[in-house]
């Protein structure tokens, strides 16, 4: 087995290990999280809105903070030039009661849709949950530090 294999069949142990010890309200929020990142990689624009709060703000790298309106519109723009992948790794989930948040690795791939060089981009990422009235945990903030992996 090489190396990378490895690392990655340790590190999916480790997961399902830690999956398997949550709370169900930590078992909650994975599931969002898992949500989320499917309908990122799957360009799914109206299941990523019903997993965040109407007063959601995301804070990027070298952008002023933006809600759910600026979300739509960036989200749109750039499904209409590229495809996007990501991962993401949790690394830590906390629940005090009604507010939750998510310390994650990311990786994400944006390829062109004409074609070209893939551009792959890595960071961390925090995410503050809140639980609604109805027993939902939804997104409310946002933040990461993803930039270009050098080659």
């Amino acid at each position: 087995m090489q190396p990378t294999a490895t690392r990655a069949g340790a590190r999916a142990a480790v997961a399902d290990l830690y999956r398997s010890a949550m709370k169900p309200n930590e078992q909650e929020i994975y599931a969002v999280h898992s949500t989320w990142i499917d309908a990122v990689n799957a360009g799914d624009l109206d299941r990523l809105l019903t997993l965040m709060t109407d007063d959601v703000v995301f804070i990027n790298p070298d952008q002023e903070p933006f809600g759910r309106d600026g979300f739509s519109s960036v989200f749109s723009a750039a499904q209409q030039q590229v495809r996007v992948y990501c991962t993401s790794e949790l690394e830590e989930v906390v629940v005090v009661g009604e507010v939750a948040y998510t310390r994650s690795r990311d990786a994400v791939s944006v390829t062109s849709r004409s074609g070209g060089e893939t551009t792959q981009l890595a960071g961390h990422r925090m995410t503050i949950y809140r639980k609604q009235p109805g027993g939902r945990w939804l997104l409310a903030r946002d933040a990461h530090t993803l930039s270009p992996v050098e080659k």
